[in-house]
């Protein structure tokens, strides 16, 4: 996945199970880090949503655990947005040890919400590439 945006993690004892490998939630954290590490990347921040008027929120996510991972295993976390209809977007991630193989890939549907109004907005891609410095790094 080249031009893909992807923020390097380190997997911590204290997030591993009983079995000795990563607890299946904090793949999810994983994922989350990755989206707002994008975005920030992309030149939107907290704050500039804030100041926006709007928030991003997730719909659904989807997880497919393809290889355990135990503690210090290197990562790389990607995170890309894809276009979507209406007022949503997909965010496609995939979670890769150092030698390539694939722990997890992530999928969900997002939105961005009106803060005042409680509402999704219409065009949510379209209203991150207005706000972001650089638009590309989203995949938009």
């Amino acid at each position: 996945m080249s031009d893909v945006f992807t923020v390097p993690v380190a997997v911590r004892g204290y997030e591993l199970d009983t079995q000795g490998h990563l607890n299946q939630a904090v793949y999810l954290q994983y994922a989350e880090h990755a989206r707002w590490e994008c975005l920030r990347a992309a030149g939107v921040g907290l704050d500039e949503l804030r100041a926006s008027g709007v928030g991003p929120v997730v719909l659904e996510t989807t997880v497919k655990y393809r290889r355990e991972l135990r503690g210090g295993d290197a990562v790389t976390v990607s995170c890309r947005f894809t276009g979507g209809n209406g007022k949503t977007f997909r965010i496609v991630q995939e979670i890769v040890k150092a030698d390539g193989t694939v722990a997890a890939e992530v999928t969900g549907v997002g939105g961005l919400l009106d803060l005042a109004e409680r509402r999704l907005v219409p065009d949510p891609a379209g209203r991150l590439r207005s706000l972001a410095g650089d638009p590309a790094v989203l995949g938009l």
